[in-house]
């Protein structure tokens, strides 16, 4: 029976892509409070904005591509039952090859509806208009999950971290909750490893691999194929 791996990314993973999140720059997304752009008040007070402003996001991340990272946690499946979970509302380890992603902050490349969260849709390019309505009349807006909102995927990435061999920490301060919680469901048997250029403060046993996502998480899936542990 295949070890199972669960790989929490953050935006230090996309980083290297080229795409960027508000913590980049003081509190500022593409020069934009995240108050004024990713709160459902913002979407109340200006959903014009907040629609342009996605869809800016969207064209960004249609134009990146995966980048070593993304792909070396592909090959980790040759040896390894793996699932990652994303905080980052791009499609890039979809677009990579990797086979089970539980995004917790939803997927930019789709969208939904303003009335149910959970009626959604694929977006045909990277615009999504004001008037475009969902099969219940409503307004469609991003499929992502704004501050303030509820984290509906959470619970179930939970019981995923709890039956985890291996857990992978790639990109994030762990700042951020509820994702960054997750970590208290790892069992502490686990093997944890953390890469990201900044050292994250926790209380768990854990490796750090102080590099950039596409070196350092070349290196350590190229060890766990080796090691086969």
């Amino acid at each position: 029976m295949r070890k199972k791996v669960v790989v929490l990314t953050g935006a230090g993973i996309s980083a290297e892509s080229g795409l960027k999140t508000f913590r980049d720059a003081g509190g500022l997304w593409e020069g934009h409070s995240v108050y004024d752009v990713a709160t459902p008040e913002a979407w109340h007070r200006n959903p014009v904005l907040v629609q342009q402003f996605y869809n800016d996001r969207r064209k960004s991340v249609r134009a990146a591509i995966p980048n070593e990272a993304h792909l070396a946690l592909v090959k980790l499946e040759q040896k390894y039952d793996v699932t990652i979970i994303t905080q980052n509302i791009d499609n890039l380890h979809e677009r990579a090859g990797s086979s089970e992603i539980i995004h917790l902050h939803g997927i930019i490349t789709k969208s939904q509806s303003n009335k149910r969260a959970d009626l959604t849709y694929e977006i045909d390019g990277w615009e999504l208009k004001m008037g475009e309505l969902c099969e219940l009349g409503s307004q469609l807006r991003p499929h992502v999950v704004w501050f303030g909102e509820a984290v509906p995927m959470i619970e179930y990435a939970a019981r995923i971290c709890q039956k985890t061999d291996i857990f992978i920490v790639i990109g994030t301060s762990l700042q951020v909750y509820p994702a960054a919680g997750l970590i208290d469901h790892v069992p502490n048997k686990a093997l944890m490893y953390i890469v990201d250029l900044n050292d994250t403060s926790i209380s768990k046993d854990v490796e750090r691999i102080l590099k950039p996502a596409t070196e350092g998480v070349s290196e350590l899936v190229q060890r766990l194929l080796k090691s086969g542990a």
